[in-house]
C-alpha cells in the first residue's frame, strides 16, 4: 500500500509525540508540547497563528510527520517547524515528500522564503539536499520554497 500524507489530527498527537521522542527525549515531554503547538499555544519566536502539521501514514501507522507555520523570524515568511520519519523508513524519500508537502502549503499561503533551523549536521546535509542554504552560521533557508514543487511527475 503506497504512503499517504494528510494533515495531523488531534488522534495523531502520541504518534507524533513518539516520533518526537527518538530523536530529542521522552515522550511525555512531546506530548504535551505537539498538543500546545498544534493548537497555536505554543508558538515559536515570531511564529504567526498560521501553521500544519501532515503526517505520512502506511496503512493506519503514522510514520512520519513534518509541522510548519507563517513567521516573521529573520525575514522570513515561513518556517519548518520539525520533521521526524521513523527509524526503519528513513532513506526512503518520505522526508524530502514531506518537505515538498509543506512547500505546496506554504506556497498556497503565499509564503516563499522558508527558514529552518537544522539542529545538527545530518539534518543540515538533507535539507541541502532538498535545495536549502545557508541563512547564517546557524540557520538554513530556501529562498523560493515553491521551487521544490516545479517537475514534479503528474500521479
Amino acid at each position: 500500500m503506497p504512503i499517504q500524507f494528510k494533515i495531523a489530527t488531534d488522534s495523531d498527537i502520541p504518534s507524533l509525540a513518539r516520533l518526537r521522542s527518538l530523536g530529542w527525549g521522552d515522550i511525555d515531554y512531546w506530548i504535551p508540547r505537539v498538543t500546545a503547538y498544534m493548537n497555536g499555544e505554543n508558538n515559536p519566536q515570531k511564529a504567526l497563528p498560521q501553521r500544519v502539521l501532515y503526517v505520512a501514514a502506511e496503512r493506519d501507522a503514522i510514520i512520519g510527520f513534518i509541522a510548519g507555520h507563517l513567521t516573521q523570524r529573520l525575514d522570513c515568511e515561513g518556517e519548518l517547524e520539525w520533521i521526524d520519519v521513523d527509524t526503519g523508513y528513513r532513506r526512503k524519500g518520505i522526508a524530502s515528500e514531506l518537505v515538498r508537502v509543506l512547500a505546496k502549503w506554504f506556497e498556497e499561503q503565499g509564503a516563499y522564503k522558508i527558514c529552518v533551523d537544522p539542529g545538527n549536521e545530518s539534518a543540515r546535509k538533507f535539507y541541502a539536499a532538498n535545495g536549502a542554504e545557508n541563512l547564517n552560521a546557524h540557520w538554513m533557508y530556501w529562498k523560493d520554497m515553491s521551487i521544490l514543487l516545479k517537475n514534479l511527475p503528474n500521479p
